[in-house]
């Protein structure tokens, strides 16, 4: 289901492109936007994950520093059916872990000094296989996709205002209301864009967290670590202001960054508490509650 999700939003996201690069940028901006959008997004696909560990000041963990952790990592990949990840560390007091590279062969798991200092042997297996699921899911893939048509659209949306304020041709944009048109539209889509990449990423949070269980075989462990990583990110909130890159956190297991409940509908992530129900639920049908 979740899967059948991100393509029906995707799909929304790929119409929405049509139709606002068709009423504002034409023919022309909409083949501007997008080439233009899918160079910035090749160059985030490709190197995103060396930015982002450097970003941390992580670093590749050894097999003879962490044995037991290279060995966990090791056996969730078997059971995932992919080659096993490099293992990383990122010096930071904020309980997390992200993965991220390319595709499952160039593939990296990070976990913080945090979050090595406050979950179980067994909660940490259940992070790792929600990391690890992210990676055989394809999900940065995925996001890539979905960042690559949002930031077209927002570009059509710019391009097309910028032109009608500063000349466009009168008879098309018909004066003041064509402009009002414009505005509206620069303003309204990139929001309806933005809006469509969170819903795919929520939507790839609950999948990752499903097939997570179904590796780890324990979706209670991982219900569990979330309590606790949840808890933490409330009660450090001012560390994470401090050590989280906003443009990262969208990475992590949960989102460090708290804000108002407003900020919390722009959310990458889907309420903590609602993935722990359902993991519970994952758990009372594998007979394990």
């Amino acid at each position: 289901m979740h899967t059948i999700k991100t393509v029906l939003l995707l799909g929304v996201l790929t119409g929405l492109f049509l139709v606002v690069g068709k009423i504002l940028g034409g023919q022309t901006g909409m083949v501007i936007a997008f080439v233009l959008a899918m160079a910035m997004n090749f160059f985030a696909y490709w190197f995103s994950d060396k930015m982002a560990l450097k970003m941390y000041g992580a670093r590749e963990i050894s097999y003879e520093e962490a044995p037991w952790l290279h060995d966990m990592v090791e056996e969730l990949a078997r059971n995932a059916g992919i080659p096993k990840p490099r293992v990383y560390l990122a010096p930071i007091d904020v309980p997390n872990a992200f993965a991220t590279g390319r595709n499952p062969e160039n593939a990296v798991v990070a976990v913080t000094s945090g979050i090595l200092n406050i979950l179980s042997p067994e909660e940490l297996r259940g992070v790792l296989a929600h990391e690890i699921a992210h990676i055989k899911n394809r999900d940065i893939l995925i996001s890539s996709i979905a960042a690559t048509i949002g930031g077209a659209i927002s570009m059509i949306a710019e391009m097309a205002f910028w032109s009608n304020l500063f000349g466009g041709n009168d008879e098309e944009d018909n004066g003041i209301g064509g402009l009002i048109g414009s505005f509206l539209l620069f303003i309204l889509a990139p929001i309806a864009a933005m809006l469509i990449q969170m819903a795919i990423s929520r939507s790839r949070e609950y999948a990752a967290d499903a097939t997570g269980a179904e590796i780890c075989r324990c979706p209670l462990a991982l219900a569990k670590a979330l309590e606790k990583l949840e808890m933490a990110a409330q009660q450090l909130a001012p560390v994470a202001a401090r050590e989280v890159n906003p443009g990262t956190a969208h990475m992590m297991i949960v989102n460090p960054l708290r804000g108002s409940a407003i900020a919390s509908l722009f959310s990458t992530h889907p309420p903590t508490e609602e993935r722990i129900r359902r993991l519970y639920e994952l758990a009372r049908k594998m007979g394990q509650v």
